[in-house]
């Protein structure tokens, strides 16, 4: 029998270039939210993929940024902190612009942590001419911390398996550390609180979203008189304003009830089961800059 091997990725870069998109289409699975805003990752992510011999652990960090709020140096430390546990680390960038201090501290920690480590340039569907992803390559080969360098479009779906094969170098013998069949370690009420943060980002104004918490309060299964299983879930959205919580329930309770319809229809596709889910909003003001809210939510110190 062959011997098999695992490689533990983490996957790093600035808010909104791809990170949270490329784990899915690694995975083929939905792990990690997706939406247009930045920093819709908030803590570490698990993406697994088993493929014969070899079994992927990809981390989705949060995007890297100046923070703001002590939820923002959670944010930015569960990041720097995933370099070190890894046996390499993936670095996106997009096409253009130069380096934010952000980008600059994520490298120079790869350089000090002598992690190994690949480039990866996704969106070259937005590229204005195709000679300059060569410039682009030119320039992060000059950084001198990167082994290889591999253009790729998540959107257009180009280039992202062959990362599976630019990783394996990386991979060391040892066991699976998690069933073949999984795609995820993340429990499956963190899953659901996930979704609905998703729906939240998806539907409301900037503002709003960024200063919502999501908490699943209960999650039991039971069978109806039927012979049916449903599951019964009870969630907490709390926000930081009054006017936030008015602006999330919306005129007759319209906007909640579309955010709970939509998140309610995906949670019963990944749980394969009927969902009665209730959404309540509650009001925290200031919660991103609590300590003991911020450890209550989830977010670790």
């Amino acid at each position: 029998m062959e011997n098999t091997k695992s490689i533990f990725v983490t996957i790093v870069g600035r808010p909104n270039v791809g990170k949270s998109s490329l784990i899915n289409k690694l995975v083929g699975e939905k792990v990690a939210i997706v939406t247009s805003k930045p920093q819709t990752t908030r803590t570490k992510i698990t993406g697994i993929l088993t493929v014969g011999a070899v079994q992927y652990v990809f981390m989705d960090t949060p995007g890297i940024h100046t923070a703001r709020t002590k939820l923002g140096e959670r944010m930015d430390k569960v990041s720097s902190d995933s370099i070190a546990e890894v046996d390499a680390a993936m670095m996106l960038f997009e096409p253009y612009g130069e380096l934010t201090p952000a980008e600059q501290t994520l490298i120079d920690g790869i350089r000090a942590k002598k992690v190994p480590a690949i480039a990866v340039i996704n969106k070259t569907d937005t590229l204005k001419k195709k000679e300059d992803i060569l410039t682009r390559m030119e320039f992060i080969k000059n950084l001198g911390v990167f082994d290889e360098i591999y253009p790729i479009s998540v959107y257009e779906d180009e280039g992202c398996t062959e990362l599976l094969d630019a990783l394996l170098p990386y991979a060391t013998e040892s066991v699976h550390y998690f069933p073949e069949d999984a795609y995820t370690d993340m429990p499956e009420k963190q899953l659901v609180a996930e979704i609905i943060r998703e729906k939240l980002l998806l539907h409301m104004r900037d503002e709003i979203p960024h200063g919502t918490a999501v908490t699943v309060e209960s999650f039991k299964e039971r069978e109806t008189s039927a012979g049916n299983a449903i599951i019964d879930i009870d969630v907490n959205i709390y926000c930081e304003r009054k006017s936030h919580k008015g602006m999330i329930i919306g005129k007759g309770g319209a906007m909640l009830k579309t955010i709970a319809s939509e998140a309610r229809a995906e949670c019963e596709e990944f749980l394969d089961s009927k969902v009665n889910l209730q959404c309540w909003v509650k009001i925290k003001d200031d919660w991103r800059d609590n300590d003991f809210l911020l450890n209550n939510f989830g977010f670790k110190s």
